[in-house]
């Protein structure tokens, strides 16, 4: 599991764990964090670094590959894509060969709805044309193609899953969100409700939605952890290789969620009302319909107040400044 010290990519090596699998986590640790590693073996390494690839997929001999190793912040893309590029598409494709040299041919690639751009139609399914309009996008759709060319010269078969937003944390408390800097909707209305920042910031309220702010499917981190080792069975039982949305095909608004954040907290969230940023869709919700036949997959999460309430747990339980039950 390469990037599984991070955010998915543990909450996914626990899935794995309880299903039975050894998840071997391979990290360089410059996101990840090594206090998130709770299940299976710990490998400090780079994707770009061809001979400790080949030193720890040699020694481990692993059935197959769990891809979660890539940057992915849309603004620090924009500033700095040579970074993106080398990372996820370079180290990608350094993973990829290795996998080669060592006879892996299954693999389940972390992907994001960010390869699809602004929607023109919505709910987004799969066949919706990919028009990426940030560099970060840009390197998941490079990666998904190389996967289809391997897959067709080398017998390469792999799932690659594309989520929407990702949020929540692990139920018993063990493992959650821990992101520096912080981008996340959910998170960050936490950290205002207490004190924590000064403010959330809401990004435009004339969207073109039921209450004017943005619109996005959120979908429980837990629920993701599922997707994967569903994803690697399906391809263990011969499985052809595809892409699949990931997310509850629910909407949520901005709004909405500043609303169930008070709810959950008991506190007032301070906002600021903000113009909007440029390349902000008005509304992101993904058709998950072939998730659910082909994996058998269906989100357990499917309100903003459970998921929040997940997430709260943990920030609560890091007893962080500030914070209390």
């Amino acid at each position: 599991m390469t990037g599984g010290a991070g955010y998915v990519g543990s909450h996914a090596c626990k899935a794995l764990a309880q299903a039975g699998h050894h998840p071997i986590v391979y990290d360089n640790l410059s996101r990840g964090h090594r206090s998130l590693v709770k299940w299976g073996t710990f490998e400090q390494g780079d994707i770009l670094d061809p001979s400790r690839l080949d030193e720890v997929l040699g020694r481990h001999r692993p059935d197959g590959v769990l891809h979660f190793a890539a940057l992915a912040y849309v603004g620090e893309s924009v500033e700095d894509p040579a970074l993106y590029y080398r990372n996820n598409v370079v180290g990608s494709h350094c993973l990829l060969d290795a996998m080669r040299r060592h006879s892996i041919n299954r693999l389940v690639f972390s992907s994001t709805c960010a390869t699809y751009g602004p929607p023109l139609r919505t709910p987004i399914d799969e066949d919706h044309p990919q028009q990426p309009v940030n560099p970060y996008g840009a390197t998941k759709l490079a990666v998904e193609r190389m996967l289809h060319d391997y897959g067709q010269a080398y017998g390469l078969r792999w799932a690659a899953l594309r989520y929407f937003n990702a949020a929540g944390a692990d139920a018993d408390g063990e493992i959650g969100e821990m992101h520096e800097p912080e981008t996340h909707a959910i998170p960050l209305a936490i950290f205002a409700a207490l004190g924590r920042i000064p403010s959330f910031q809401l990004y435009g309220t004339d969207y073109p939605t039921r209450d004017g702010t943005a619109v996005r499917d959120y979908i429980h981190v837990a629920d993701l952890a599922t997707a994967h080792v569903k994803a690697l069975d399906y391809l263990a039982g011969g499985g052809d290789s595809l892409a699949l949305n990931l997310g509850t095909g629910q909407g949520t608004s901005v709004l909405e969620i500043i609303r169930a954040v008070e709810r959950v907290t008991g506190r007032p969230v301070p906002t600021t009302h903000c113009a909007r940023r440029a390349g902000d869709p008005s509304a992101l919700v993904a058709d998950g319909s072939r998730a659910r036949s082909v994996l058998g997959w269906t989100p357990r999460y499917r309100d903003a107040d459970s998921i929040i309430a997940s997430a709260w747990r943990w920030h609560a339980s890091r007893n962080e400044p500030g914070i209390s039950e």
